[in-house]
């Protein structure tokens, strides 16, 4: 079994474990005959732009593991993929209304130079930055001036156009009993 489909495993495993006091209920995976909501999909895919170049890809990799309907996936890709079953392939293109968005101008924000660290203070470069979550947030410097650094915060696809080739791999269906 595949690390990806034993990581989703171990996760509706510890999901089914949340409430206390109540009996935890056996769960295991199935063979499903189609992608529905709360199938565990995994995939194979390639994503490129509208020129055609490759910006992402697992072919001959780890196929990508996600549960169907959590938002896992970009909501565009997803919706395209409900109804598919093992072994089919879809072309999908995904407006950046469904992707990552049109990029926003609030986005960009404007630091002290010393702030950014000297080999970061390049346009172009990138960042991590820390959430007030503690989640990472990856951020571009966009231009840098005499006193200040701007960064860009908006996704590096945000307004572009994707184009996914998928092969649907495998289908799990989480049973519980």
């Amino acid at each position: 079994m595949s690390g990806a489909v034993l990581g989703a495993l171990f996760f509706l495993t510890s999901f089914a474990r949340t409430g206390a006091g109540q009996g935890n209920p056996a769960i295991s995976l199935k063979p499903a005959s189609m992608i529905v909501e709360g199938s565990i999909v995994s995939i194979e895919y390639t994503l490129t732009d509208d020129a055609g170049a490759v910006i992402d890809s697992n072919v001959d990799k780890e196929p990508l593991t996600y549960v169907q309907g959590a938002g896992q996936i970009v909501g565009g890709l997803e919706k395209e993929l409900i109804g598919l079953k093992t072994g089919d392939q879809k072309q999908v293109q995904v407006k950046p209304e469904e992707g990552y968005g049109m990029p926003s101008k609030q986005a960009f924000q404007e630091f002290p130079r010393e702030t950014i660290p000297a080999e970061a203070q390049k346009s172009g470069a990138t960042l991590m930055a820390k959430g007030q979550d503690g989640r990472a947030i990856p951020m571009r410097v966009h231009e840098v001036k005499e006193k200040t650094v701007v960064v860009d915060f908006n996704h590096p696809l945000a307004g572009k156009t994707l184009n996914f080739d998928v092969k649907i791999k495998d289908i799990r269906a989480a049973d519980t009993k």
